[in-house]
């Protein structure tokens, strides 16, 4: 039973300095900070290695000859990489789809440009679409204040399937019901 909890003690050890370091650990190393001689740490680690692997945990050892690092298990990699890349599964909103219309069919574009088309402030919209990395600034308007003007960016290309914004379909083709007052304001690109 001694042995049993000087195993467990000793696995956790391991497992927390390998969580910490991240990165590969030399054995050598593990086994001076552990104070125990260089064969009988290999031998632990291997044991560590089959019961993450008998239990199907989400870590595992990565063990080379001179090296361990903890890693994940490739069993569950689409569930990390659906994590890790969330905006590939979040949609847009309502508000950000008509800022990034108005962007993408009357680039480059001011902040007040947007607001004048759609009638509502869009600060936040157009803040998000940055984030998102579907527009950014393209320069700057040459009148009082210096007001950014706005662009799309390949990544907007890239999340609609399409080369450049004149495979874009025609604006006013697919619009239904639009007032004439914007439908003069936004040219066909």
């Amino acid at each position: 039973m001694e042995e049993q909890t000087l195993t467990n003690h000793v696995f956790n050890q391991i497992e927390c300095m390998l969580f910490v370091a991240g990165d590969p650990v030399a054995i050598t190393e593990l086994a001076r900070v552990l104070d125990c001689p260089l064969p009988f740490a290999r031998a632990t680690l291997q044991q560590m290695e089959q019961f993450y692997q008998l239990e199907g945990r989400g870590i595992q050892l990565l063990v080379t000859d001179d090296t361990v690092q903890l890693v994940s298990n490739r069993a569950y990699f689409d569930s990390v990489k659906q994590l890790l890349n969330p905006d590939e599964t979040k949609s847009v909103s309502q508000s950000l789809l008509e800022t990034l219309a108005v962007v993408a069919y009357r680039q480059p574009v001011t902040r007040s440009d947007v607001e004048r088309v759609r009638g509502v402030r869009c600060d936040y919209a157009v803040t998000q679409l940055q984030k998102l990395g579907l527009i950014v600034e393209v320069g700057r308007k040459d009148v009082v204040g210096h007001p950014a003007l706005f662009g799309t960016t390949d990544k907007f290309l890239h999340q609609f399937g399409i080369h450049s914004v004149d495979e874009m379909p025609e604006f006013f083709r697919y619009s239904q019901e639009i007032s004439e007052e914007i439908s003069e304001e936004i040219p066909v690109v």
